[in-house]
């Protein structure tokens, strides 16, 4: 056992390990059936030998060095680890073509695996993020012999969850991804100073019109995968097909899901978990505090694929029921037969004055404001891949705009606790065709800082929704799932805005290409909240 990871193991709160010598083999080649060769990193306990023990892959584009104590604390409590690196990475052959190789990748070195002398027989899959969508690449047709997939802060549509989501483009965390993946081969020095440097980087190269060149004014060069994603914006588009891995989930081995409450997986995540059990397959979940990169949630995720690989190869027992929440506000960890959790759903609705209120609103004119995408409503917080703008943060800045309009209830005289899905249903009015409305729960502490809990965005588009006489229209935005106590003292509060730029990519609001746009147009949105215009949030309310 090596001094780090000693300590590793004692911070993640890791059962002790079984064995203290472990060893490594290095740059094993798997070739692929059109010829290119992956690298892949061997990790193992000396005793017992090979071909006794489960193996646990890891798929991942950022280096197999980078993963070697997950290898290393994996092997130390009775399991070998393969790290591979997929395609066009570290020392594997071909080209990097994010997600696009890694279903015929992935099953290839599935079959390379099961054909070493090492192999017992018995294959775990484990990763967060990318690692995790390397996971769903192959969990469709996996083989019998893949006992459980440990799939973390990831989610089964690349599309949807984490570059469209609700139809808007998601720049900041693309252009921090780009940022970081561009100099990752290029030693520690430089990936130590592009990340220092990447909120100001993101945050000019964000700005940038038009979009197609944010790429360049970020890493100063174009970025290929960067101008696939703006250049198929429509949704439907054919590019996307091989990137949606949960489309038949009727033989998915066993899976555990961790994810975090700002993770930006987070919404489709709990989607997957949903369609999995309806699929009839074996799933937990566990979500906790986390945004995405947390280092408490790679803890978790490490023990939480220790407990489940060891339920499904070793026959340990289950000691927890299938759905781990951390309760954010009362700070504890509540456990549920079911996702989402038996709850009152209670309706909060949008008021006068800007009342948050249990009681229907009353008459009276609609809340007005201007967006201009010329001076774009900041994103602050929330679920960024960004560290620096990632998870919760002081909503005071951007709550003092005009272009944001806020609801707040009145000081709750008792704990009110919110544990499941969200949905904001809004009046609308706006003066254009092509708009973006965006939604935030917070929680409003007794000294009156505002600290953001839950996101929800939607764009819209000509006959995407049906106005009535007056121009008036519904629109129901689905919001991150949330589990927090409201403390007696505080308040709820609900902002409605047009935009969290550079978040969400700024809507310009004449409709052109999302790459190739570059006029803008101000929009006068209103918010209507009277008897026949309901404006509401719907909370499900647990004891």
């Amino acid at each position: 056992m090596s001094f780090s990871s000693r300590i590793l193991g004692t911070l993640a709160k890791l059962p002790a390990a079984q064995t203290h010598d472990v060893s490594v083999e290095r740059d094993l080649v798997a070739k692929m059936p059109d010829g290119i060769e992956l690298l892949s990193d061997r990790w193992y306990p000396v005793n017992p030998g090979a071909g006794t023990i489960p193996t646990v892959l890891l798929r991942s584009p950022y280096g197999r060095r980078q993963l070697a104590s997950f290898g290393r604390l994996f092997s130390e409590r009775g399991y070998q680890v393969v790290i591979q690196s997929v395609r066009g990475t570290f020392g594997s052959a071909g080209v990097f073509e994010p997600f696009h190789n890694e279903k015929a990748d992935g099953s290839a070195t599935l079959d390379w695996i099961q054909g070493q002398p090492w192999f017992n027989g018995e294959l775990l899959t484990f990763g967060p993020s990318y690692l995790g969508l390397t996971q769903w690449a192959v969990a469709e047709t996996a083989p019998d012999t893949v006992k459980g997939m440990s799939l973390n802060v990831t989610a089964s549509n690349v599309r949807d969850s984490i570059i469209y989501p609700g139809g808007s483009f998601a720049l900041e965390s693309l252009l921090a991804w780009i940022n970081s993946t561009n100099s990752q081969e290029l030693g520690w020095g430089a990936l130590i100073k592009s990340t220092l440097k990447a909120a100001k980087v993101v945050g000019a190269s964000a700005l940038t019109l038009p979009l197609e060149g944010s790429d360049q004014a970020a890493i100063g060069s174009r970025h290929d995968f960067f101008q696939n994603c703006v250049g198929h914006e429509a949704p439907g588009d054919t590019w996307w097909d091989g990137l949606n891995y949960g489309k038949d989930l009727s033989a998915i081995p066993p899976t555990t899901l961790v994810g975090g409450w700002y993770d930006l997986f987070l919404h489709s995540q709990v989607a997957d978990y949903e369609a999995l059990v309806a699929a009839g397959r074996t799933s937990r979940l566990t979500i906790g505090p986390w945004h995405h990169g947390s280092p408490g949630g790679t803890g978790e995720a490490l023990r939480d694929a220790l407990e489940f690989f060891d339920q499904q190869v070793k026959g340990g027992p289950a000691r927890r029921q299938p759905v781990r929440l951390f309760v954010m506000g009362s700070g504890h960890w509540a456990e549920y037969p079911q996702w989402p959790p038996a709850a009152d759903m209670q309706q909060w609705y949008l008021g006068h004055g800007g009342m948050l209120s249990t009681q229907a609103p009353g008459d009276g004119p609609a809340d007005r404001y201007r967006y201009d995408p010329a001076d774009p409503t900041p994103g602050v917080g929330g679920p960024a891949l960004l560290g620096k703008n990632a998870g919760p943060k002081d909503q005071a800045k951007r709550e003092s705009r005009s272009d944001v309009l806020t609801y707040t209830s009145s000081v709750l005289p008792r704990d009110l606790t919110v544990v499941g899905p969200l949905t904001a249903t809004l009046h609308l009015r706006t003066s254009l065709e092509h708009a973006d409305f965006h939604v935030r729960l917070c929680d409003v502490s007794a000294k009156g800082k505002s600290t953001n809990i839950s996101d929800g965005i939607v764009r819209i588009t000509p006959g995407q929704v049906t106005k009535d006489v007056d121009g008036v229209f519904t629109l129901d935005i689905s919001m991150w799932p949330t589990a927090n106590t409201f403390r007696a003292g505080h308040r709820v509060r609900l902002q409605v805005s047009s935009g969290a730029h550079p978040l969400f990519a700024r809507n310009l609001g004449l409709g052109e290409r999302l790459g190739s746009g570059k006029a803008m147009q101000a929009a006068d949105q209103e918010v209507w909240h009277d008897p026949a215009h309901p404006s509401s949030l719907l909370l499900p309310v647990v004891q």
